[in-house]
């Protein structure tokens, strides 16, 4: 009720007709006709009556009153149905500043943005000193894992991490098995890797969430630090990835160290910029 009164006559396409109406927005005749729905079925519906509903008339009533996607997906979700997958919302395309702001705030600490394709959207100084992300790569981050010698060349847990890798990866393609981009991804990864063949066909799933990683760096020696997997619901299409210090090997201090500016002029690898 409160989403129909806010669109107006003129909003939904209607004639207004010039009188004064007792309450705003629309009637439920109006939403029920432009829904394709009879009225008193609409009423049971806003009434919240026990009645069988499709996710095709319930994105006619959506369209009908205009509502975004997260007040879609919270109807889908009072009707007893699957919501419809996320959708960046307008107002949410522009937060790219605010999330360099929130990695670039974990230094001295490696963090990156991954889109739904493992393209690397933004990525932090430490990341480029203690993961060698750097420009020169393929900016994927599924790809450089097999690929990047730099990477494998330092990471003592390669083999552990990359059946979970795999295993989340698979996970992915199985949540949208239409997607061309994980798609030609995935054709990617099987022309570049071996082992990812190998490890695809054992067919786990796993879902995103911690690993640990220990990387041995030219400067510093043993890194053990553990990266989080993170999601920001209104920006589904970006996965946030946290690295953080764990207590072996004194590694808060070493990634300390090699952010101060010794660090830094002693670094081997580029810094991203």
């Amino acid at each position: 009720m409160s989403r129909r009164a806010r669109v107006t006559p003129t909003e939904a396409g209607l004639p207004d007709g010039g009188a004064r109406r007792r309450t705003p927005g629309l009637r439920r005749e109006e939403v029920a006709v432009l829904a394709g729905v009879g009225a008193s079925w609409y009423q049971w519906l806003e009434q919240g009556r026990d009645i069988s509903v499709s996710p095709q008339v319930l994105d006619a009533v959506a369209r009908v009153l205009k509502l975004s996607n997260a007040e879609r997906r919270h109807l889908y979700l009072l009707a007893g149905l699957n919501p419809p997958a996320p959708e960046v919302a307008p107002e949410d395309r522009d937060m790219c500043e605010g999330l360099r702001r929130l990695i670039d705030t974990w230094m001295p600490y490696p963090a990156h943005i991954m889109d739904p394709y493992y393209n690397c959207v933004l990525y932090n100084d430490a990341a480029g000193m203690v993961l060698g992300m750097r420009p020169e790569n393929t900016q994927n981050c599924l790809v450089d894992f097999f690929t990047d010698p730099l990477y494998r060349g330092r990471s003592h847990s390669w083999e552990q991490n990359a059946c979970a890798v795999v295993a989340q990866f698979r996970a992915s393609c199985a949540a949208a098995p239409d997607d061309e981009g994980l798609r030609e991804l995935l054709a990617q990864l099987k022309e570049v890797s071996a082992e990812f063949v190998e490890l695809w066909e054992r067919r786990d799933i796993r879902a995103a969430g911690q690993i640990r990683k220990e990387l041995d760096h030219p400067l510093v020696g043993l890194l053990c630090v553990e990266s989080t997997a993170m999601k920001v619901p209104a920006r589904p299409d970006l996965t946030i990835v946290l690295h953080t210090p764990l207590p072996e090997a004194n590694t808060a201090a070493k990634l300390e160290w090699l952010a101060s500016p010794e660090g830094r002029r002693g670094s081997m690898y580029p810094v991203a910029g």
